[in-house]
């Protein structure tokens, strides 16, 4: 899999650009500010159909302009497509594969998956649970049409249900629908878990390993994927799973009353990750948190490779300099497969190292480098 070549209208600090790209390593370099970053988001966006910076177009679109174009040329499966997003301010927004219409974002997925990696992730370990359940959220959304379905309608449905919470008090009648909303809400759940669960154990069997190598044989990393109390084995059938959600509604129903804060379901799972038998997060230092989720980015990476049967787009915004020498070579070592994107604000070290093209990139300009 690999992106072929990128056009940017009116995207981000991008008026027009269109880069043909190298199909094994691109090397993106310029000072900050200038657009590396916006150029790897706009390669998210292909893949899923939105960013993983924002919650809305409107803040993708260049100041002044009215929407924003996205098209990429993308080789998969032996065959070419070109996958287009068209967005603008109080427009719905239009994608396309091939120049037909597509009915979801997902369609975008089965044509382009990406494994991005920035220097915030390096503390995906100590961050709080939100943060893990992105992490899987990301690839899984692109892995499985069907989870991105199940997600977006949970997530409609926890905010339906938070509104009616929290005006219940003064609009008793809403409780009449409550039980409605929990069923629904334990249906999506359901998926979730079931999907969750299964990423979580691939996870932890790619992870551990390369973890293992990278401390030099020191430290066993392990990945637990948790869930609501009430579901005991997170690999049960759907309809068991989703009993156990209800049963965990019904003991919550009161505090959610109280709180008029919708307690109970997956949106607080969260991925546990131990180090020799120890909680990473509490105990772990910064090289082990680092050396951690790093081995889980890559880790993702293999998923996409297992289940789709090619490598996603490896997308590297400016993380080797956040790294030491090891870690650096440890990362590098491991691009010999698969097309990647780097971004850095010096390129000399990582042109000698990696064979590619090289890019300068100045005011929302892309350059030979």
């Amino acid at each position: 899999m690999r992106l072929d070549s990128l056009f940017l209208e009116n995207f981000r600090n991008y008026q027009s650009q269109k880069v043909d790209f190298h199909p094994v390593c691109n090397v993106i370099w310029g000072e900050n500010a200038q657009g590396k970053t916006n150029l790897l988001e706009a390669m998210v966006c292909l893949s899923c159909g939105r960013s993983h910076r924002t919650r809305t177009d409107r803040e993708l679109i260049r100041f002044g302009e009215g929407g924003f174009l996205l098209e990429g040329t993308v080789r998969t499966r032996d065959r070419a497509f070109i996958s287009r997003i068209e967005a603008g301010a109080g427009r719905k927004k239009k994608i396309s594969v091939n120049k037909v219409p597509a009915k979801s974002a997902s369609e975008l997925s089965g044509v382009l998956n990406t494994v991005f990696f920035s220097p915030e992730d390096l503390q995906l370990i100590r961050e709080g649970a939100a943060a893990r359940r992105r992490f899987m959220d990301a690839s899984l959304c692109q892995l499985r049409p069907r989870y991105a379905a199940a997600l977006a309608e949970y997530q409609r449905l926890h905010e339906h249900k938070t509104r009616l919470l929290r005006d219940c008090a003064e609009r008793p009648d809403l409780m009449a629908t409550l039980p409605d909303f929990n069923l629904r809400m334990a249906e999506a759940g359901a998926a979730l878990i079931h999907y969750r669960s299964r990423f979580a154990r691939l996870l932890g069997q790619y992870a551990a390993p390369a973890h293992l190598e990278c401390s030099g044989g020191r430290e066993a990393l392990e990945i637990t994927y948790t869930t609501v109390k009430t579901v005991t084995d997170p690999f049960g059938d759907h309809q068991t799973l989703v009993g156990q959600l209800l049963e965990h509604q019904r003991t919550h129903y009161s505090a959610e009353i109280s709180s008029r804060q919708c307690l109970s379901g997956p949106h607080k799972d969260d991925l546990e990750v131990s180090l020799n038998g120890v909680s990473a997060r509490s105990f772990a230092s910064q090289g082990q948190t680092r050396t951690a989720a790093l081995s889980m980015k890559l880790a993702a990476r293999e998923i996409h490779r297992e289940i789709i049967g090619e490598y996603p787009v490896l997308l590297l915004d400016d993380v080797l300099s956040e790294l030491d020498p090891r870690r650096q070579e440890y990362v590098l070592n491991r691009l010999g497969s698969g097309q990647v994107f780097i971004t850095c604000c010096e390129e000399d070290r990582l042109h000698s190292l990696l064979k590619g093209n090289v890019y300068r990139v100045s005011g929302g300009v892309v350059l030979p480098g």
